[in-house]
């Protein structure tokens, strides 16, 4: 089968969609289709262009996919009109980019007013459309505040519009299939749920001690390590106040914020503006050589979410973390998605969001208790072997394009 995937986000970004839309496409290919990819330049979590893309199109082929990339305007402080005006001009490119008859098209979202142009190209060349929900635009916009009333009506509708436009829906979480069904009224029989995988193997390190020294963590430290994306709804002002926290009372808790994202420049200035701080510290992005061993010289691994945050997301760190062993310490909205996964996966401990004391205290529980670290780290490890394979993805969504 002749598939074609398209997506603005895509390796070598590091983080969010692009992992698993990277993944997919290669395991399609291994499976005997004829995967390919249109996508955007990467952008993402910098919003800025990689350095070395240029140009208004390029071709490459990243694990035997052939990848032609078409140039789109990149917002450097992202909002809810110019993200639309990014999504419209890669999705008029992606629709003219020339398209070699497919048997099936993937639409990945939350892209969605993109998603929608890619959708009408898809219907001219009568190819069938599968649309890959990873995240919920409207609860999205609605839950971080970008759009409120009327607004966010409209966006919905869009929304609901945009997606009865698929032969098949293909969303990465139960809840999502609620939403669609309950609240955007969507037929439960064209909506199949495939969980993101862990495109990890198990992360261990026999370096732990050595990348501790090199990161200046010291032994005692108790290390809480939070990675990807630092945007809006990760509210990681949170963690800046609870480093604060942690130095007045001589706390060893030390924070650790892996990545980058446009909300990275103002959480450095509030930690200027709050005198400094030796309990948080800034990584800048890692490759996949350095990032595994410093993910496993953690201690735990931090979700952390902005107050507010229920149906929008499901965090793809956690398919990551949950490759470490590690406890997973999430501070989230006890009704959240995110909630859910921790209880599901008993991988780890959920606190309230923006709540900077309450994120310190499970810290310092975890960082005292041995026993429930590893508990948890190794429930997390085995709720990933079971359920976040990559050939149980992989089936769901052969599935989906032989429906």
């Amino acid at each position: 089968m002749r598939v074609l995937i398209v997506g603005i986000n895509y390796a070598p970004e590091p983080t969010g969609i692009a992992p698993y839309t990277t993944g997919l496409a290669a395991a399609l290919r291994r499976r005997g289709d004829e995967a390919s990819v249109i996508t955007g330049y990467p952008h993402y979590p910098a919003w800025r262009v990689t350095a070395g893309y240029r140009g208004l199109t390029r071709r490459e082929t990243i694990d035997g996919v052939p990848v032609k990339r078409v140039r789109h305007y990149v917002p450097s402080s992202p909002r809810l009109i110019n993200r639309l005006l990014m999504e419209l001009t890669f999705g008029v490119r992606a629709a003219f980019a020339g398209w070699a008859r497919p048997d099936a098209v993937i639409v990945v979202s939350p892209a969605l007013f993109s998603s929608r142009i890619v959708l009408a190209r898809a219907r001219l060349s009568r190819a069938r459309r599968i649309v890959w929900v990873q995240d919920l635009y409207g609860p999205g916009v609605a839950e971080t505040g970008q759009a409120t009333g009327r607004v966010a009506h409209t966006l919905a509708a869009f929304e609901r519009s945009t997606l009865q436009h698929g032969d098949r829906i293909v969303v990465i979480h139960d809840r999502f299939k609620k939403h669609l069904v309950d609240d955007l009224g969507l037929d439960p029989e064209r909506v199949d749920v495939v969980r993101n995988w862990s495109h990890l193997a198990d992360i261990r390190s026999s370096e732990r001690a050595a990348v501790r020294h090199r990161l200046g963590w010291a032994d005692d430290d108790v290390v809480v390590l939070h990675a990807g994306n630092m945007g809006a709804k990760q509210g990681l002002e949170n963690v800046v106040h609870a480093a604060r926290l942690a130095a007045e009372r001589g706390s060893r808790v030390r924070f650790v914020l892996v990545g980058d994202g446009n909300r990275r420049a103002v959480l450095e200035q509030l930690l200027e503006s709050l005198g400094g701080c030796e309990r948080l510290t800034f990584v800048p992005p890692l490759d996949d050589n350095e990032f595994r061993p410093t993910l496993a010289a953690a201690d735990i691994l931090l979700v952390n979410e902005r107050p507010g945050l229920a149906e929008m997301c499901v965090p793809s760190k956690l398919t990551t973390y949950f490759s470490t062993g590690l406890p997973v310490l999430a501070a989230t909205d006890a009704g959240s998605v995110t909630a859910d996964e921790i209880a599901v996966s008993g991988g780890g401990m959920r606190i309230d969001a923006g709540d900077p004391e309450a994120l310190l205290n499970g810290a310092e529980r975890l960082g005292a208790d041995a026993e429930l670290r590893a508990f948890l780290g190794a429930s997390g490890r085995d709720f990933k072997a079971e359920f976040l394979s990559e050939d149980a993805a992989v089936d769901g969504f052969l599935a989906a394009l032989a429906h």
